[in-house]
C-alpha cells in the first residue's frame, strides 16, 4: 500500500501524486456504500495495480472541505473579484467571505482588472479596500499586465494549498495563466448579453505554482448558506465577532435585541453600515430557509 494526495478528479478517476509520480486510481466500492466521495486534496492510501494505476483504499481525516468547489485540506482561500467586467460587488464578496470564514480558512481578497478601470471606478474600489483592510483582511488590487502584482501573488502562494474562488469572469484563470503560462487554462469571454462569464473550468485540479499547490475551480455566481446556522453567522464577520461578547444578551443575533454592542458600533461607524446590512440580509436568508430533517 502506498500513500499520496489526490491532485485531480474527473469522471470517477482520481490522479494521486505519490513520491513524484502520478497514479490514476478508482475508489473502492466501500466508499460508495459509506457515501464518501474522494476529493481533490485528500491524503489517501492506495494499492498500486500496475505502473500507473491503482485503487484508493483509505482516505485520511480532513482538516476542512468545501462543497462548491469540491476540495479538501486547504490552507487559504483567495477570493477574486474585479473592478469592472463584471463590476465590483460588495454583497457577492461578503457572501464568499462568509463561506470561507465558516470553514475557518484564511481569506485573501484579490481585486483584478485594475488596468481596465477608469479613475472614478478605481477610487470607489480603493474606498472599499480601506474598509476591508481595517477589518483585518489582506486585499490586493492587481492586473495581469503588471509583473510586480504577480510577484506579490507568488509570495502569497508559497508553501500554501490555495483555492481560488470567485464569480465567473473575474479573471481567476487569467491570473493563474500569467503566473504559470504552461497551464494554458481556457479563459472565457464575458457574455455581454448575460453580464457574466461563461463557465470554462470543467474540473478541479491542484497544480504546482511557486512552491505551493493551487486549485483553479469552476466559477459560479450564486451562493447559499446551507452549512451556516443563524447563530454562527456573526462569527463569519470578524468585526461582529469581536464585539459580540459586549452585547447584553448571550446568543444575541444583533438584529432586534436591545443594548446590542454590534448595532451600537454601526451607529458609531465602527462597523461598516453596508457590511451590517449584508449581515442582516444573510441572517434573514438563513432564518427563512426550510428546516432540515435528519
Amino acid at each position: 500500500m502506498q500513500e499520496g494526495r489526490i491532485v485531480r478528479a474527473l469522471s470517477g478517476f482520481y490522479d494521486v501524486k505519490s513520491e513524484g509520480q502520478i497514479f490514476t486510481c478508482r475508489g473502492r466500492g466501500v466508499f460508495r456504500k459509506q457515501k464518501i466521495t474522494p476529493l481533490v486534496g485528500d491524503f489517501v492510501h492506495f494499492d498500486q495495480t500496475n505502473e500507473q494505476e491503482g485503487y484508493i483504499i483509505k482516505i485520511e481525516p480532513r482538516t476542512n472541505e468545501l462543497i462548491r468547489p469540491p476540495i479538501a485540506n486547504i490552507t487559504q482561500a483567495i477570493i477574486v473579484t474585479s473592478v469592472v467586467e463584471p463590476d465590483f460587488s460588495t454583497i457577492l464578496l461578503d457572501r464568499f467571505l462568509v463561506l470561507i470564514e465558516a470553514k475557518q480558512l484564511k481569506p485573501i481578497i484579490l481585486i483584478s482588472k485594475k488596468d481596465l478601470a477608469n479613475e472614478d471606478q478605481l477610487n470607489r474600489v480603493k474606498e472599499y479596500i480601506n474598509i476591508y483592510e481595517k477589518i483585518g483582511y489582506t486585499v490586493k488590487l492587481v492586473s495581469t499586465k503588471e509583473r510586480e502584482n504577480l510577484s506579490i501573488l507568488q509570495e502569497i502562494l508559497l508553501d500554501q494549498v490555495t483555492v481560488f474562488a470567485g464569480q465567473s469572469g473575474v479573471g481567476k484563470s487569467s491570473l493563474l495563466n500569467a503566473l504559470k503560462p504552461s497551464l494554458l487554462i481556457k479563459t472565457g469571454e464575458i457574455s455581454k448579453s448575460l453580464g457574466r462569464g461563461k463557465h470554462t473550468t470543467r474540473h478541479v485540479e491542484l497544480v504546482e505554482i511557486n512552491g505551493g499547490l493551487v486549485a483553479d475551480t469552476p466559477g459560479f455566481s450564486s451562493l447559499d448558506f446551507k452549512e451556516v446556522e443563524a447563530n454562527e453567522l456573526g462569527m463569519c464577520f470578524p468585526e461582529i465577532e469581536t464585539r459580540a461578547p459586549m452585547c447584553q444578551f448571550r446568543g444575541c443575533l444583533h438584529d432586534k435585541e436591545p443594548k446590542c454592542a454590534v448595532k451600537q458600533a454601526v451607529e458609531d461607524e465602527g462597523i461598516s453600515n453596508e457590511r451590517y446590512k449584508h449581515y442582516i440580509n444573510f441572517l434573514k436568508e438563513i432564518q427563512s430557509r426550510k428546516p432540515r430533517y435528519s
